[in-house]
């Protein structure tokens, strides 16, 4: 397990290098900027890790944020992160960015009332909220997609269309302020996807 543990970790400073690299050539700086990344424990260690350190890298202040402070585990790796703070003591207006991880994390957090209004008030604001994997599901539940055009993992597809998003099998779907995207290997595409609405592109 800690063989695992280890070669995971490299495999996501590796991709943390790389979008580091890529956003110094191509995104201007975040200064200012605060991103909330909302996850449960079963989180998935590559979707969560890697938006926060590439938005960090470009200036932004990053907050973790979940039903309760304290530890959770990725559900594939022995990863973890500490939520800094419950969804119910933060309001929308704290943040410029919202990021939802996707693993098992998405199905705890769209059973939480205040987790799911909290998104959907944020989604409302207009300003970036993004969702890769199974985040959409969170969004899902809030009932904002309808009319949206949204991706995700390939589990959540009927999901998705149920809910009225106008479903794609691509990379990345960016519908105004709305971004959503499929796997770890979207991640280039996610990420600057969510700078380039942050930043107003």
């Amino acid at each position: 397990m800690r063989t695992l543990f280890v070669l995971t970790l490299t495999a996501l400073l590796g991709m943390v290098a790389h979008l580091n690299a890529w956003a110094h050539e191509h995104h201007p700086p975040l200064e200012g900027k605060r991103v909330a990344i909302m996850v449960a424990e079963g989180f998935q260690d590559a979707e969560a890790l890697v938006p926060m350190a590439y938005l960090i890298n470009r200036g932004a202040e990053a907050t973790v944020i979940g039903l309760e402070p304290g530890e959770v585990k990725a559900y594939n790796s022995d990863i973890t992160m500490w939520i800094e703070k419950a969804v119910e003591d933060v309001c929308v207006d704290d943040f410029d960015a919202l990021v939802l991880p996707g693993g098992r994390g998405p199905a705890a957090l769209r059973q939480d009332e205040t987790a799911v209004r909290f998104a959907r008030e944020f989604f409302e604001t207009g300003k970036a909220t993004a969702a890769i994997c199974h985040g959409p599901q969170v969004l899902i539940t809030a009932g904002v997609l309808d009319g949206r055009k949204a991706t995700g993992f390939s589990g959540i597809r009927e999901e998705l269309i149920q809910a009225g998003a106008l479903y794609e099998d691509v990379s990345v779907l960016r519908d105004e302020h709305l971004v959503t995207s499929r796997l770890p290997k979207d991640l280039d595409d996610f990420c600057s996807n969510i700078v380039d609405v942050m930043v107003g592109d």
